[in-house]
């Protein structure tokens, strides 16, 4: 089950529900887009967290203190425009905590219409990075008119 929507944390009851639909035996993931402290969820719940980056014009909005309360199981996701928000997301992989790196799942996803895909997977492949190319393919898949039905 997972848990998303705009920014789920700004509901203040959006933690008990986490944990209850864990302690039920749910499997339960919570995308935030990473403005909120997430150190009160519980551990069990994999976490998503987005990271801004500066194309999107929201840098300012990043709670990076975040990046010192990840978990084995967590997630990271980077929507890269250009080689300006590459930069900057190769930084934030710098702050993670050592050893983390490697086992989180770290997601780079080329921004639509604005970066090719191939581009940034060459990018990913020169530097080496321990990153997963996600490509959101519902926009491949479907046209407009499409989505959400």
């Amino acid at each position: 089950m997972e848990i998303t929507g705009g920014e789920p944390l700004i509901q203040e009851e959006t933690p008990l529900l986490i944990s209850n639909l864990l302690d039920k035996g749910y499997r339960v993931l919570l995308e935030t887009n990473g403005s909120l402290d997430v150190s009160m969820i519980d551990r069990r719940c994999v976490r998503i967290i987005d990271i801004k980056l500066p194309g999107s014009g929201e840098v300012h909005r990043n709670f990076l203190e975040n990046l010192n309360e990840l978990h084995d199981k967590d997630e990271l996701k980077f929507v890269i425009g250009g080689q300006n928000d590459y930069v900057y997301a190769k930084e934030i992989l710098n702050r993670i905590p050592e050893g983390l790196s490697e086992k989180i799942v770290i997601n780079f996803s080329p921004l639509w219409g604005m970066m090719e895909p191939a581009l940034l997977a060459d990018w990913i492949l020169n530097d080496r990075l321990t990153v997963r190319l996600n490509i959101q393919l519902q926009k491949i898949i479907w046209p407009p008119g499409m989505r959400g039905v």
